[in-house]
């Protein structure tokens, strides 16, 4: 069964106007955070804590942030996409010290963690994110390194996307990072945020709402974690520790997540160690190719189909 900790469906971490909120008053959640909500024409939603960094992203529409920096405001356009299947769309970093308002039209969400140290903002546009293709058979998937260390300069969070084509396998072979070992692995919590949807060419009867995928996590020596769930648009698994993935696109659909890390050791690094009983499927990419079907760089679906 799954852990009712670690896995809320659409709506249950629902909380001041927005569909879902992480943060530090989620029992056993730390260095992370995520918001995400729907807005129509006239909404705003307002960034008012000053003591985290934040990554601003387009899920699906187009969305003017006004931020505050002292001793002065900006605004800026993140121009957004058709949908989280469309390929990259632009982000915008805001540091700590921060305060800011959102309005737009679609999907809108918010990766968080909390920090004192103060970088400067950053505009990222969707041209200038790094697109990486990663795996190979039935693991290729497309990655989005818009927030990751060597993509931005950010103090703690550590952010990426990703595409899984529909009967593909990601976040595979499982991994961990919940130990502090200098340059072989890292101490992060991470939040996997879910969309799914019919995938391209399916007949348009089919109902967009039934598009699922699956995901898990289990224990490792540094704490018992046991999530197995079909996942859907808007659902959101949290991992504190422990072995994650594989992230399963269902044939017949694609599957989108938003990962949003953090955590306490000193350094703002991403390192990972596989399952022992399962790396050595990584040696298998080798001799395969990469799935034809990537990179998705447009999305002909109807924007927010898949809410």
């Amino acid at each position: 069964m799954t852990d009712q900790r670690w896995f809320h469906r659409r709506g249950e971490l629902a909380r001041d106007g927005w569909e879902s909120v992480v943060d530090g008053a989620t029992p056993g959640w730390e260095h992370t955070g995520i918001r995400v909500a729907e807005l129509v024409d006239g909404d705003h939603l307002a960034l008012t804590e000053t003591g985290v960094e934040r990554i601003v992203v387009p899920l699906a529409g187009s969305f003017f942030v006004t931020h505050h920096h002292h001793p002065g405001e900006w605004e800026t356009l993140l121009h957004g996409r058709a949908s989280v299947f469309a390929g990259a769309t632009d982000v915008l970093y805001l540091p700590s010290g921060t305060t800011a308002e959102i309005r737009g039209r679609g999907r809108v969400a918010v990766a968080e963690a909390p920090t004192t140290e103060r970088r400067a903002w950053q505009y990222i546009a969707a041209s200038d994110t790094p697109v990486e293709l990663r795996g190979k058979g039935a693991s290729s998937r497309q990655v989005h390194n818009f927030g990751t260390p060597q993509a931005l300069d950010a103090a703690r969070l550590i952010v990426c996307e990703v595409i899984t084509p529909a009967g593909n396998w990601s976040s595979y072979p499982p991994h961990k990072h919940d130990e502090h070992v200098p340059g072989h692995e890292s101490r992060l919590e991470e939040i996997y945020y879910f969309e799914t949807a019919p995938t391209r060419g399916a007949a348009a009867s089919v109902d967009p709402h039934s598009a699922f995928g699956m995901f898990s996590a289990y224990s490792s020596p540094a704490g018992e974690i046991d999530v197995n769930a079909m996942v859907r648009t808007g659902d959101i698994a949290l991992v504190p520790y422990g072995y994650h993935g594989p992230a399963v696109a269902a044939p017949g659909y694609d599957l989108y997540y938003l990962n949003v890390m953090a955590g306490p050791d000193p350094d703002r690094a991403w390192l990972i160690t596989d399952d022992p009983a399962h790396a050595w499927v990584r040696a298998s990419w080798d001799e395969q190719r990469l799935d034809p079907r990537l990179p998705f760089t447009g999305d002909t679906r109807k924007a927010g189909a898949n809410g």
